[in-house]
């Protein structure tokens, strides 16, 4: 729906995930007819959750942990584990500075320590040797300047996120990212993103792209509305993405390209919405940062926050709350669909009557 907005302006209608509820069918199932199983590549998963590429929800070790969940954890390549051997000191520091600003300029100083090759390739390796899938995050800015590096290291997915992502970037002072080119060269899945609109995630899908990330990331600790005035709501954005991958796989003769809700899907009712609208998973970041294992110390940041001139985040304190598996798989001690998201999305799939995710896919949804 297109509205006016004064007499110069007009612009499009949109919902965002708050907006929209799942309407029940006229079957439903137990809770164990509904599988979850999530397949990308060469790559199976248990449910269709992977962690988002930040400091304060991913570190190795939490990686294999979600590995061995069942989940796939994506490993920041910018952060603090490819820019020190050891950064448990500097994590420690950015949790125990108590003043927001004076934190922000912290980050600044710790991440102007340059990224070292040798390290993408040694976090890799350590997950790989765990036994399960890796999957490493670059900037658009960083993929060319480490690419190889993270090919060398044997990584089963690489994930190229960013604020917003484009096929088409334009610049007179650095060659720009040739996204489908690189693609093409490339022996490794890569999902990339990210994108809110129909025209631009069809471009994404067109380099040749496994997967698309939805939405600008960060979530709750992302300020980029405020800072940039850039945002879509994410149940809109994730329906038209989804219509992109419907006429992309009939452009393609068939090749289908999935869509992963990326940012405002901090409740496993979101999640539900989120594969509702057309999404086949979902990137989480908030609630992960609040398991008892998570790097961050309760705090959560993304990487906007360090930005060196024009920070687009904030470290925000979240405590914990149980461990990783708890938030996940449960048992969940609170009622607010924070804990438990897994199975938050498979009973919302049970009561609905839907057996597997591309099902859901179908369900009706209505505004309120």
């Amino acid at each position: 729906m297109v509205v006016e907005i004064g007499r110069n302006k007009r612009a499009e209608r949109a919902y965002a995930f708050d907006d929209v509820s799942i309407v029940p069918s006229r079957r439903t199932r137990g809770d164990d007819e509904v599988s979850l199983t999530w397949r990308i590549d060469a790559g199976t998963f248990a449910f269709p959750l992977l962690a988002a590429p930040m400091d304060s929800v991913m570190s190795p070790q939490t990686a294999i942990l979600l590995g061995r969940l069942g989940g796939l954890g994506v490993l920041n390549l910018e952060g603090l584990w490819t820019r020190y051997e050891d950064p448990e000191p500097l994590l420690e520091t950015i949790a125990a500075e108590p003043d927001a600003a004076v934190a922000t300029r912290t980050m600044q100083e710790i991440y102007a320590e340059p990224i070292k090759p040798e390290l993408i390739g040694a976090r890799i390796a350590e997950i790989r040797a765990a036994g399960v899938v890796a999957a490493g995050a670059l900037s658009p800015q960083n993929t060319q300047a480490y690419a190889k590096a993270v090919v060398d290291s044997g990584v089963d997915f690489f994930v190229i996120r960013g604020t917003t992502v484009s096929a088409e970037h334009v610049s007179r002072t650095a060659e720009p990212l040739n996204l489908k080119q690189f693609i093409y060269d490339l022996d490794v899945p890569v999902i990339v993103g990210g994108c809110a609109t129909y025209q631009a995630a069809l471009h994404l899908m067109r380099t040749g792209a496994a997967g698309v990330l939805v939405g600008f990331g960060g979530g709750a600790a992302d300020t980029t509305r405020s800072v940039l005035g850039v945002a879509v709501p994410m149940a809109s954005a994730t329906s038209d993405v989804a219509a992109a991958r419907r006429d992309y796989l009939d452009e393609s003769g068939g090749r289908y390209v999935h869509v992963i809700a990326d940012g405002s899907v901090g409740r496993s009712g979101d999640i539900a919405k989120a594969i509702a609208c057309g999404a086949d998973a979902v990137m989480v970041g908030s609630p992960l940062a609040k398991a008892e294992e998570a790097p961050g110390r309760g705090f959560h940041w993304g990487p906007e926050a360090w930005h060196e001139t024009l920070p687009r985040g904030e470290r925000a304190h979240y405590g914990t709350v149980g461990t990783l598996e708890q938030i996940l798989l449960g048992p969940s001690t609170v009622a607010d669909g924070t804990m438990n998201l897994v199975g938050g999305l498979r009973k919302a799939m049970a009561t609905t009557g839907y057996s597997d995710v591309k099902e859901f896919q179908r369900v009706e949804v209505v505004l309120g």
